[in-house]
């Protein structure tokens, strides 16, 4: 099976959290399955929005590997390699839902942990990669996974930024970033959210054509997504008709997917 990656990128507060939980669910409804999601922004809540429990990430599990190597008894079943035992507990941090699957990096507490975290992620992703009709992650605005290599080739990238024109630099920065390293994407294109009355200003335009920005579509501002999050609902399952719905289905046909 060919696999579709689609990533998510944008700098803190601009919503791009809630816009991927809102790609997820529209696959889901088109039934584009199996979908494999990945949260690998450790400061993201990916999970919230779409309403699922998370047990365990990969880096609690790592950490749970490093107490293990100081206790005076090895947990390590016998008959077990170290190596086959740490594939069968980070093998356990897949969440299966009904519609998708899902894997969270979280975060991790001792040094060096990270660079660690990452290889486990990339590792994980590899695996499951070719299994699934579309992955998409949750990337951290920095886009350290996917410059590290530790997440595949990226089929559409998609950069999301509130309506300010600082959100449109942050998104420019990012684009930068994307050319600097050759990550060379199928498909890179701006949303713009939370935007009034679904309508960008004057200034916010000239701002996207100053860096050359491609936008996809334009998100209403749309007070039932802030109502179900100030309630604890899942803000990624605001009705079909709801206006930023509406826009973002537009948008994603828009973008082929």
């Amino acid at each position: 099976m060919s696999t579709h990656v689609i990533a998510v990128a944008g700098k803190g507060g601009v919503g791009k959290t809630t816009t991927c939980g809102m790609i997820i669910e529209q696959l889901i409804k088109e039934g584009k399955g199996p979908l494999l999601v990945v949260d690998a922004d450790a400061n993201s809540n990916l999970n919230e929005v779409l309403g699922v429990e998370v047990e365990t990430t990969l880096g609690d599990i790592r950490e749970e590997m490093a107490r293990a190597e100081l206790l005076p008894v090895s947990p390590i079943p016998s008959g077990m390699t170290k190596q086959e035992y740490a594939e069968y507990k980070f093998s356990s941090a897949l969440i299966e839902e009904d519609d998708f699957d899902m894997l969270v990096m979280g975060r991790t507490q001792g040094k060096g942990c990270y660079c660690y975290v990452n290889g486990v992620l990339k590792t994980q992703v590899d695996k499951y990669y070719g299994q699934y009709g579309y992955m998409v992650i949750d990337n951290e605005a920095g886009l350290e996974h996917i410059s590290r290599g530790t997440l595949p080739h990226v089929d559409t990238l998609l950069l999301v930024s509130d309506c300010s024109r600082r959100g449109i630099q942050a998104a420019a920065r990012i684009a930068e970033m994307v050319g600097q390293l050759e990550l060379k994407p199928g498909q890179m294109k701006l949303i713009v959210n939370r935007a009034p009355d679904g309508k960008l200003s004057d200034g916010v335009k000239e701002e996207i054509e100053k860096h050359g920005l491609e936008l996809a579509g334009v998100l209403p501002h749309d007070e039932l997504v802030y109502e179900y999050d100030c309630d604890g609902k899942p803000s990624a399952k605001v009705p079909d008709d709801a206006p930023v719905k509406v826009a973002l289905k537009s948008i994603m046909h828009t973008l082929g997917l």
